[in-house]
């Protein structure tokens, strides 16, 4: 039996091949905005506890 003929590759982008810093390098997506947490928990004023 003959070896089959090497096929050509076809290369494509998917939006799972690539990580986000690419896809934006590419132009292909925005970046995207980083996320601020300060001021959004607030912390309970609860005092420290006591050894009995």
């Amino acid at each position: 039996m003959p070896d089959p003929k090497p096929r050509q590759v076809q290369r494509r982008l998917d939006d799972g091949a690539a990580d986000m810093a690419t896809l934006v390098d590419l132009g292909l997506a925005d970046e995207q905005p980083v996320p601020e947490y300060q001021g959004l928990f607030l912390e309970p004023d609860i005092p420290p506890a006591s050894p009995e």
